[in-house]
């Protein structure tokens, strides 16, 4: 691992767990990088968040329907995937009693499911309210089996540069349970379960615009998902809505996102109730561990 990047985690665990952090990058004139948390001359802002903040880009979304009477609410899910969302209404003029106010359905795949019905309560006026419309990739009700995982790559030995709780990066909630294995770029990524891929990302270049740079998202069939982060570009070859198989080839591993370093960032994740959150999980081989410099270790 380069010097620069044992002192960028370093300095990381120093400042403690957040969801997001600004540190400065400098470079000097010998070209050696260094980080801090205060400004320094020629230092640029840094903002270091956490890597899974993934969105669906209009993939999930709400719907109203005039007719006669009032308004139906209904939402429209065109992954590949379940998910669960919940309709908030507030503010409601002109409604009729009865009208529910807090809903929360599990929309399969590809999918519209009605929600609620607003009728009038002065026909011919316009009903009128606010929403707060939230939801989250899966279906919370299925339960995970046990399961151990292949490794997701062909090659190596590969070490293991961050565990699970890692406090340079693996501290939020969606991934804390993940692990970092250091890797050189272009290294074959395979499918470590069989599963359905429901998204990916593939055009991002360097940090990109993504934390989590080019990624796979499979959802495996007792509900949790795989996620392969770090990408190279261009190297998914994989499209959403397929069917893969243990040891389908996924992509190349990369350099992509809020990486300090080529290496492979793989995450299970499942849905808790309206969030996505890593659960424990386990290789079925050993992957060992790159020395923590930073504690003092040979």
């Amino acid at each position: 691992m380069p010097a620069r990047t044992l002192l960028f985690c370093a300095l990381l665990a120093a400042c403690g767990p957040a969801l997001a952090m600004t540190l400065y990058k400098s470079t000097d004139a010998y070209g050696v990088v260094s980080y801090s948390e205060r400004p320094i001359p020629g230092g640029r802002p840094f903002v270091f968040r956490e890597p899974m903040v993934e969105q669906l880009d209009g993939q999930v979304r709400l719907q109203a329907s005039t007719f006669a009477q009032g308004v139906r609410l209904s939402a429209r899910n065109d992954t590949y995937a379940p998910v669960e969302v919940e309709l908030r209404l507030e503010r409601l003029g002109n409604v009729q009693g009865g009208a529910s106010r807090i809903v929360r359905r599990v929309l399969p795949a590809r999918a519209t499911v009605p929600l609620t019905v607003l009728t009038a309560r002065q026909p011919g006026k316009p009903v009128t309210y606010k929403e707060r419309f939230k939801y989250a990739l899966g279906n919370p009700a299925q339960r995970q089996q046990a399961f151990r995982y292949p490794v997701p790559w062909r090659g190596g030995p590969f070490r293991l540069s961050q565990g699970p709780n890692g406090r340079y990066s693996h501290f939020g909630p969606k991934g804390r349970y993940a692990m970092d294995i250091a890797m050189p770029e272009g290294t074959p990524i395979i499918a470590a379960r069989a599963g359905v891929v429901i998204k990916t990302e593939n055009s991002q270049s360097g940090r990109g615009t993504h934390p989590s740079g080019n990624f796979v998202r499979i959802l495996h069939d007792d509900g949790t998902m795989g996620v392969y982060l770090h990408l190279m570009q261009g190297s998914v070859v994989v499209r959403e809505g397929q069917r893969v198989v243990y040891g389908t080839s996924l992509a190349r591993s990369g350099n992509t996102g809020n990486s300090t370093g080529p290496h492979l960032h793989f995450v299970v994740q499942r849905n808790v109730g309206l969030a996505l959150e890593s659960i424990p999980y386990q290789f079925n081989q050993p992957v060992g561990g790159l020395p923590d410099f930073t504690a003092g270790n040979p």
